[in-house]
């Protein structure tokens, strides 16, 4: 370990990612024809930021660890003026990059992987692709299909904007310390053909009464927001969340919504 890693370990306390090659990989999995605007969340020291930045891109990187920008700093000066010291999830990103689109990618603190993907949703217009890094588990939900016991909320919400695709697994053993779990690379890709026909927040209430349910038939699931007529004849009441895919909860979004 050279003295710049043993520094890093030491001031930033994380896992430090031994096998540079993944994080080259992570960069490599950027299509640039999407975007030449980048966001990196959560750089901490920097590890996908020195691929990101040897890219023609327009590199921009937000953090909310004070000592992490701090380093940042010092060892980038590249990154003067595009550094965001704050919390993602509260940050508007239509302001990002003046409201141009911009990638997503970052090895995502597992802890908030979620909670990213989430707040990502409220701006799939801004977001053509994010690519990333996180717990095996969590990326193995956020691209299943129907019928897999990990499909849940995210995997649908994800499939109506987002091709997603599952790119690689990352053995805990490339860290140093080594974590607990291994890791698992995405891609997700902004679709051409996203339908613009259904209420999205309504979708939202629909898939989550779903999936916050999972073992029983939809017919039950979905009491708490009201059964109206026109979907109280939907087969699709009759089974359970996991086994439809995202096309059919659009169906169900709008028989919703037409008997409004």
């Amino acid at each position: 370990m050279s003295q710049k890693e043993v520094r890093a370990k030491k001031y930033l306390g994380q896992h430090f990612l031994k096998d540079l090659s993944i994080a080259q990989d992570i960069v490599d999995a950027c299509l640039p024809t999407l975007s030449n605007n980048v966001l990196e969340v959560g750089p901490g020291m920097g590890v996908l930021t020195q691929y990101l930045l040897q890219k023609d891109m327009n590199v921009r990187v937000a953090e909310i660890d004070t000592e992490s920008v701090e380093y940042l700093k010092l060892n980038f000066p590249q990154l003067h003026g595009r550094i965001i010291e704050g919390d993602f999830l509260k940050m508007n990103l239509c302001d990002v990059f003046h409201s141009e689109p911009f990638t997503l990618i970052g090895n995502f603190p597992y802890n908030i992987s979620s909670q990213i993907m989430f707040h990502a949703l409220d701006y799939t217009e801004k977001i053509p692709q994010i690519v990333g890094m996180f717990q095996k588990e969590v990326a193995e939900r956020l691209t299943a299909t129907h019928g897999s016991k990990v499909y849940g909320i995210l995997s649908v919400l994800l499939k109506v904007y987002y091709d997603t695709e599952y790119l690689f697994t990352v053995d805990e053993n490339v860290f140093n310390p080594p974590p607990k779990v291994k890791s698992g690379v995405i891609r997700l890709v902004r679709k051409t053909d996203i339908p613009n026909d259904f209420d999205p927040e309504m979708l939202k209430k629909i898939v989550k009464a779903g999936f916050n349910q999972r073992r029983k038939t939809l017919r039950n699931a979905l009491k708490p927001l009201g059964i109206p007529p026109l979907v109280a004849q939907s087969p699709y009441l009759d089974m359970r969340a996991e086994q439809l895919p995202y096309t059919s909860f659009l169906e169900l979004t709008r028989l919703y919504t037409a008997d409004k």
